[in-house]
């Protein structure tokens, strides 16, 4: 699984929310754009899983996501928050890196597998560290791509 596939189109953002529920709220706008749906639910979707545990996996990163009632297929949002959130990671930094995951209610073993894919394409510290210094939105798209094609 690649999860460049994943990638809604205008799916890597630089995010200006300083509180998680801003960022959510950033990272569910442009899959709602670019599928049909309701930003605001896709983002209530997200907050909902947050409050079971949050998805701040440490490092400066987060995956947050959900499954969402009638999604067809897999689909995810990257973003980068240059100043970092207070996300209430498992480390207690701040996150900067995020990506959303949604996924149809059914799609359980698809979304394990996405989850772990995204795990460790954020597990090297160098690829970390290139993605926060990559000068614009465009620039992170390409790194991201670029790593997840290392397989």
């Amino acid at each position: 699984m690649r999860i460049a596939d994943l990638l809604a189109p205008g799916g890597v953002v630089e995010l200006a929310g300083t509180a998680p529920g801003a960022v959510l709220a950033e990272l569910a706008a442009p899959v709602a754009r670019a599928l049909g749906l309701d930003a605001a639910q896709l983002a209530a979707a997200l907050a909902a899983r947050e409050k079971l545990s949050s998805t701040g996996v440490g490092d400066g990163v987060a995956i947050p996501h959900a499954r969402v009632k009638g999604l067809a297929q897999l689909v995810c949002c990257l973003g980068r928050a240059r100043e970092g959130v207070e996300f209430h990671a498992i480390d207690g930094r701040p996150v900067r890196l995020f990506l959303a995951l949604f996924a149809p209610e059914g799609g359980a073993g698809a979304h394990l597998q996405a989850l772990s894919r995204v795990s460790r394409i954020f597990k090297g510290a160098g690829f970390r560290e290139a993605a926060l210094a990559a000068p614009d939105a465009e620039a992170l798209r390409a790194l991201f791509l670029a790593e997840d094609a290392k397989g």
